[in-house]
């Protein structure tokens, strides 16, 4: 495919510096911006992958995917007028605006992202000891956790089958996984999924997921997060069907959930890979806590159906 990552995304809060806080703590690296009320992070391996920009309620206002060339981005355009939507050249950039949630997505040329391995942690298993006279090296590890890449993003839209068109006919994701009429596991890079679409009664932003490079580091971050902030624990430890990651979800100050997520399934090969239908009693976890309420039905929703705000 032309697609081959997630670029970024822009998220609009309420209070940007306590935000900032939070994603700086979370293992984001702060980068200079020379844009008054505006701070952008970095992860390892992605560069620069999230930026914060003030907005009276949270929102997703902007995401990124990139493409190797620009026959890509012309391609692109020529797809998203055949479903009537316009698009904006920009050098190597195309604009457009998904019509029914508002978001702005931003095609780009860019570099693919080349992470080096993380070598496999030596486990000791009945019948096969790896690891003699040695502790773990899940638990000696002295440095915060630091995401390698924006993973994924999970929003609502209030019309989740036309929204997934724009992705899929328009932009050229693919689908790994669906509720059909009810959620979306599309895909813009090998990773099993890039973009999750749900039906919601309002468009909102669900959370955002972050690459880490094992389970120990998932527990390891989320651990670290709590401490002193109950508050933020959202849904978690557990793994994933759909996908079948490892993941701890947490909140940020701006109510938007931040997930940390290790050993996501892989689509190499298109041919390779049969999309199947999920299944309600399979659709959230293999196992783990069952999600709370609150995280299927985020604490504000209600002030977002009523229109006391609104947005993607």
């Amino acid at each position: 495919m032309g697609l081959h990552r997630l670029t970024a995304l822009t998220i609009g809060v309420p209070d940007v510096e306590t935000t900032a806080a939070y994603y700086t703590e979370f293992g984001l690296a702060p980068l200079s911006t020379e844009t008054t009320g505006e701070r952008r992070f970095g992860t390892a391996d992605g560069g620069k992958q999230l930026r914060l920009r003030h907005s009276p309620h949270r929102r997703l206002m902007s995401l990124g995917t990139g493409v190797d060339d620009p026959d890509d981005l012309d391609r692109i355009a020529t797809q998203l007028a055949r479903l009537d939507v316009t698009s904006h050249r920009k050098g190597d950039q195309l604009h457009a605006a998904d019509p029914v949630t508002g978001l702005d997505v931003v095609v780009s040329v860019a570099p693919r992202i080349v992470q080096d391995p993380t070598p496999a942690p030596p486990y000791n298993t009945p019948g096969s000891i790896q690891r003699p006279h040695t502790r773990a090296p899940g638990i000696l590890r002295p440095d915060p956790v630091r995401p390698r890449k924006l993973g994924h993003v999970v929003f609502g839209s209030v019309d989740q089958a036309a929204t997934q068109r724009f992705f899929i006919e328009g932009l050229g994701f693919k689908v790994s996984d669906e509720a059909p009429g009810l959620a979306s596991f599309m895909r813009c890079s090998t990773d099993h999924h890039n973009v999750l679409v749900q039906q919601s009664p309002v468009n909102f932003l669900h959370h955002t997921s972050w690459e880490l490079d094992d389970v120990d580091e998932v527990g390891r971050g989320a651990t670290s997060m709590l401490e002193g902030h109950p508050e933020r624990h959202a849904w978690g430890l557990g793994r994933h069907y759909i996908g079948s990651n490892f993941f701890w979800y947490l909140r940020d100050p701006a109510g938007n959930f931040a997930e940390y997520y290790s050993d996501l399934d892989c689509i190499l090969e298109d041919q390779l890979w049969e999309p199947g239908v999920i299944a309600s009693d399979k659709s959230m976890y293999s196992w783990g806590p069952p999600p709370p309420p609150s995280f299927l039905a985020p604490e504000d929703l209600a002030e977002l159906m009523t229109g006391a705000h609104g947005g993607s």
